[in-house]
């Protein structure tokens, strides 16, 4: 059992994921499954619209409750920026004048990346506390669980992440060795 509140000790680890009242489990659960791809080890929401209390049967759908994503720290708290350390970027991912846009924005050391929820805006409150302000910039809206996708991705790419593909236990997707420079049986030169 976690402890969290005013006098309990600050858990909040860095780069770090915020869902400010999400509206569906789902959405939670595929960002859940994304933390886990890019290695973000906490996913914090606010709110009492997406639950997950076992005793009353309330869970994440089928397919995102995989043992694989166990890395990622699901955590509930409605003051979730109060958790982490000095030090913490808080960044607003929300449309809004002024803001940086994805493509050119460098990210911060020590993110916690903050995301509206599916029907509204990141409240004034939490956008005071926040630091930088971006925005991904498409012809149309993204959902929640695709924006904080492509942010996530946007940051290993940006940092030169990389994963060891060699612990993958799903190594189906692999290109054989034999075809690696080939199209359609042609070789690449």
């Amino acid at each position: 059992m976690i402890t969290i509140g005013k006098n309990a000790p600050r858990i909040g680890k860095v780069p770090s994921v915020v869902l400010i009242n999400p509206k569906y489990p789902r959405n939670v659960g595929t960002i859940q499954r994304t933390c886990s791809c890019f290695d973000i080890s906490q996913l914090w929401w606010t709110g009492k619209r997406v639950t997950l209390n076992p005793e009353k049967g309330e869970r994440l759908p089928r397919e995102e409750r995989m043992r694989g994503y166990k890395d990622v720290t699901l955590l509930n708290y409605d003051k979730p920026l109060e958790q982490f350390p000095r030090g913490t970027t808080p960044v607003a991912i929300e449309v809004r004048p002024n803001c940086e846009t994805l493509p050119t924005f460098v990210h911060p050391e020590n993110p916690v990346y903050v995301f509206g929820p599916e029907d509204g805006s990141i409240p004034k409150q939490i956008l005071r506390l926040c630091h930088r302000f971006v925005i991904v910039p498409t012809k149309h809206c993204l959902n929640l669980a695709m924006t904080v996708n492509v942010v996530l991705y946007d940051r290993m790419v940006k940092l030169g992440e990389s994963f060891d593909i060699s612990t993958v236990e799903d190594r189906a997707w692999k290109i054989p060795e034999d075809n690696v420079n080939k199209v359609d049986g042609l070789e690449i030169t």
